[in-house]
C-alpha cells in the first residue's frame, strides 16, 4: 500500500511537472514571436512575465516539497537554502503584483470611451515594461533579508528559535522579529488582493453593462456572437477569481497552521495550495481565449496572429 508520504511526493512531483511544461509553453511561444519580429499585444508582456514568476514558484518550492515529503533530508545545504528560498519569496511575490497589474491593465482598457479614459489608455502600453521592472526589483529588496536569515537544511539550527519549513529553516529569535516580517509581508498581499478585488468587481460591472446595451441594440444580429474585448475581459477574470480563491485557501491554511502546532500535513498541504495557482494559469489562458491558439498557428507558420 502507497504511504500518505509517497502519495504527497508524487502529488507535488506532478504538480511541478505540469504546471511547468505549461507556463514554458508560454514562454516559448511568446519568445518565439518577440524574435521573429511578430507584433505582441501589450497583455502580452505582462502574460510572459507572469509565466515566467509561476514557473519559478513551481520550480525553487515544488520540486523540493516533493523530496521532503518522500523523506529526503539535507538536500540543500546553507547557500543552497538561501538561494532556492530567495528565488521562491521574490516569484510568489512577482505572482501576485504581475496578477495585480494585469487586472488593472484589463480594467483600464475596457472602461468606458470617454475623453478622460482614452488619454489614459494611450498611455498605458508605455508604462508596462517600467512597471514590470519596478515589481522585479520591489520583491528583490523586500525579501534580501531571506538570505540573511536562512540558516541552511531542516534540523541544523536550534529548534526553539527557528521557524521551520519543509527543507530549510528561518531564523526567528524574537517575537518582535514574528511581527514585523508578518507585517511586511502581509501589507503589499493586502493591498494587491484589495486592488485585484475592486478591479475585478469594476470588471464585472462593465461587463454587465456591455452584454445589457448589446442585447437592446443588436438582440437579433449579435446575439450569439462573442465580442473580442468580452472574451478577453472573460478570460482575466477567470484567471483572477482563480488566483484570490487559491491565495485565500492558501491564507486561511496557513492561519491554521500558525495557530496550532505545526503537523507536516498542514506544512504540506499550504505549500500544494500556494502552487495551485502556477500549475493552473498556463491552462486557464490556453483555454479561455482564441488569441494564445493563434499565436501557436504563427509559430507553425499558418496564419498571421492577430487575424480574426
Amino acid at each position: 500500500m502507497i504511504s500518505m508520504d509517497m502519495l504527497l511526493g508524487i502529488a507535488f512531483f506532478f504538480q511541478t511537472g505540469i504546471g511547468v511544461q505549461g507556463n514554458f509553453f508560454l514562454i516559448y511561444l511568446f519568445s518565439f514571436l518577440f524574435f521573429t519580429g511578430q507584433r505582441l499585444r501589450p497583455i502580452d508582456l505582462i502574460l510572459i512575465q507572469l509565466a515566467v514568476a509561476n514557473s519559478l514558484v513551481l520550480l525553487s518550492r515544488g520540486f523540493f516539497q516533493g523530496l521532503a515529503a518522500l523523506g529526503t533530508k539535507n538536500v540543500l545545504d546553507d547557500i543552497g537554502c538561501k538561494i532556492v528560498f530567495y528565488l521562491h519569496r521574490v516569484a510568489r511575490g512577482l505572482s501576485l503584483s504581475i496578477t495585480c497589474l494585469l487586472s488593472g491593465f484589463q480594467a483600464i482598457i475596457i472602461s468606458p470611451h470617454n475623453p478622460r479614459w482614452i488619454k489614459l489608455k494611450a498611455r498605458v502600453p508605455r508604462y508596462i515594461m517600467p512597471s514590470i521592472l519596478l515589481c522585479w526589483i520591489f520583491h528583490m529588496l523586500q525579501n534580501i533579508h531571506v538570505l540573511k536569515n536562512l540558516i541552511g537544511p531542516r534540523g541544523t539550527g536550534n529548534i526553539s528559535e527557528t521557524n521551520e519549513y519543509v527543507y530549510c529553516s528561518f531564523n526567528v529569535t524574537t517575537d518582535i522579529s514574528v511581527s514585523l516580517h508578518a507585517v511586511l509581508f502581509s501589507l503589499p498581499d493586502g493591498v494587491c488582493i484589495t486592488f485585484i478585488s475592486f478591479t475585478t468587481g469594476y470588471k464585472v460591472y462593465l461587463l454587465y453593462k456591455h452584454h445589457k446595451r448589446v442585447q437592446q441594440v443588436h438582440a437579433d444580429r449579435f446575439s450569439h456572437r462573442a465580442f473580442p474585448e468580452t472574451r478577453a475581459t472573460q478570460m482575466i477574470l477567470l484567471l483572477v477569481s482563480t488566483f484570490v480563491t487559491f491565495y485565500l485557501l492558501n491564507c486561511i491554511l496557513a492561519g491554521i497552521m500558525h495557530s496550532m502546532t505545526r503537523k507536516p500535513w498542514l506544512m504540506h498541504g499550504s505549500a500544494f495550495l500556494a502552487a495551485c495557482f502556477p500549475m493552473v494559469s498556463p491552462f486557464v489562458l490556453i483555454g479561455s481565449g482564441p488569441q494564445i491558439l493563434r499565436y501557436y498557428s504563427v509559430v507553425h507558420g499558418r496564419k498571421s496572429p492577430h487575424t480574426e
